[in-house]
């Protein structure tokens, strides 16, 4: 049996979505485009994909069962092509949580790796990232990985960095050495946008009490710290290895008992696809190896959700 190529990506498309009207954006068809292609695909294979309510669509069992190899056969299909053509286009990587300062380890990695042909974008969120992945208009993403994340999907963990509170010289605990996470109860968290948006910030306020906060718009790091500053009550978070601008009046502090820890990811299909994908994942496998990127202990670091590390410590450099 030969199927059409362009029926199978709308059901890959369709089937990611379960939404009909976005699936057929996303090839730049009509919906009812989109529906006769997925009518006709049923109708070769004699059986049918999706079911129809008032709700909605969803999968049947004939339809999950179809959609793990057509998307292989869509990756086969672009391999195929790329391999006619020779092509040698750039690694399409998008980033998020760009307050952190993604680009740092990026920067590193390729540094070491004689700069591989990476053409870099700038995501809004883990969520604008995982839907330009499964609609392949990039190739892998880098940021923190969090639940939910849709189906189709792959990410590995390639550091784990640990977290300074950053705050005013007038806050009450800015001449303290080092804190613990429970010290800030009586603080103010500063966030960069809505809490409950900011997985990392939202699970660190509710592990150790953290009451009151208050919010901003991400305009930048020194823009954030500065209306930080504004108020002597206000903490927020950052990357222990990240460079502060020079913000008058900001002070950074260690975390400890226990440290937390920001882990970066690197997110892309489950087919793969860009031949230079798994050269990025092992680059950023052996600088984790190199700077201790993924040591953990978990009786003196704290992450919001268990991954597999090796044991040990994080060091700061």
């Amino acid at each position: 049996m030969d199927l059409d190529l362009a029926h199978v990506r709308a059901f890959v498309l369709a089937a990611q979505e379960l939404h009909f009207g976005r699936a057929a954006e996303s090839l730049s068809i009509s919906q009812q485009g989109l529906s006769k292609r997925i009518a006709r695909l049923e109708s070769r294979l004699g059986t049918e994909l999706f079911w129809r309510s008032g709700q909605g669509v969803q999968l049947t069992e004939a339809g999950r069962r179809f959609l793990g190899p057509a998307r292989q056969t869509l990756a086969a299909a672009d391999q195929a092509l790329a391999a006619v053509r020779d092509e040698r286009r750039p690694l399409r990587v998008d980033v998020w949580g760009h307050l952190y300062a993604p680009m740092r380890a990026l920067a590193q990695v390729a540094a070491r790796t004689g700069e591989p042909s990476l053409e870099l974008g700038h995501g809004r969120d883990l969520p604008s990232v995982a839907a330009a992945l499964l609609h392949g208009d990039i190739d892998a993403g880098f940021g923190r990985v969090h639940p939910p994340l849709p189906a189709g999907l792959t990410h590995r963990l390639v550091r784990l960095e640990p977290v300074d509170v950053v705050l005013g010289e007038d806050h009450p605990l800015a001449a303290e050495p080092a804190l613990r996470p429970e010290q800030l109860q009586d603080s103010v968290l500063w966030t960069p946008g809505a809490l409950e948006r900011l997985d990392f910030l939202h699970r660190f306020a509710e592990q150790f009490g953290i009451r009151d906060h208050a919010e901003g718009p991400n305009l930048g790091l020194d823009h954030f710290l500065a209306g930080m500053v504004a108020d002597p009550r206000r903490f927020s978070l950052i990357p222990a290895d990240m460079p502060l601008p020079r913000v008058p009046g900001v002070r950074s502090v260690p975390l400890v008992d226990p440290t937390p820890l920001y882990a970066w990811a690197l997110l892309w299909r489950d087919n793969g696809g860009h031949p230079l994908l798994r050269e990025l994942v092992g680059a950023f496998m052996t600088e984790a190896g190199r700077s201790r990127w993924l040591e953990y202990d978990p009786a003196r670091d704290w992450l919001p959700e268990p991954h597999a590390t090796t044991p040990g410590r994080p060091t700061r450099r």
